[in-house]
């Protein structure tokens, strides 16, 4: 039976939303991978994921991109939240110096679980709200080159850097998944292709009537 055009896929590419509650993480991922944001968005559960087909680097890419709840109560959840993903997004608001100041324990908790070649990108979320913004754009681009991190600066709500945040970790997981092969002379692995019974459909109409799409 020929697959549907949302799995014709060459890579299925894991990757994770870290972060602070209320940070944006879900606006993120619904302006990623439906071009919306929610003014009315509540916090995530749990956890939720999304898939989007792109194009990255002349190959088709499958992103499973997952969000996670940034509550201390749902922290018993993190191996399993871990597991697999090639890339992690470590999210942080521009007006909230917390958020900010959180980042080194997520990073920790994301070296102690995740594999050691994940590729991380540091974002500082919320650039729409110019007049509240409470951590500078240097503090975190000096945090990111001392840790080894890409770094760069959105606004879920503007659409500002979103696509090109995600363009970018995948753009670098790919290459290294691509490194990996040669060096071994063995094709990048497919059988990861078997995450497709994992595609999340559209969301439900009741979350739908509180966003407000942009084509």
């Amino acid at each position: 039976m020929a697959r549907r055009p949302d799995e014709d896929y060459d890579y299925l590419f894991k990757v994770v939303l870290i972060g602070d509650s209320g940070v944006g993480k879900s606006n993120l991922l619904s302006r990623f991978t439906r071009n919306e944001f929610c003014l009315e968005s509540k916090s995530t559960i749990g956890v939720e994921f999304a898939t989007r087909t792109l194009q990255v680097e002349g190959r088709t890419v499958k992103a499973q991109i997952w969000d996670t709840a940034g509550q201390e109560r749902y922290r018993a959840i993190t191996s399993a939240y871990y597991r697999g993903a090639l890339g992690a997004l470590l999210v942080y608001d521009v007006t909230k110096p917390t958020t900010f100041d959180n980042v080194s324990r997520w990073l920790k908790e994301l070296r102690d679980h995740a594999d050691s070649n994940i590729v991380i990108m540091l974002i500082g979320n919320k650039t729409d709200l110019k007049h509240l913004r409470a951590v500078a754009t240097e503090d975190a681009q000096g945090f990111a080159e001392k840790e080894g991190l890409s770094f760069i600066e959105t606004s879920a709500l503007e659409a500002t850097n979103v696509e090109k945040a995600f363009q970018t970790i995948l753009s670098e997981i790919y290459r290294i998944i691509s490194k990996k092969s040669l060096a071994s002379d063995e094709p990048a692995p497919t059988s990861i292709k078997e995450g497709k019974t994992l595609v999340v459909g559209p969301q439900d109409n009741n979350t739908k009537k509180t966003c407000c799409s942009t084509s």
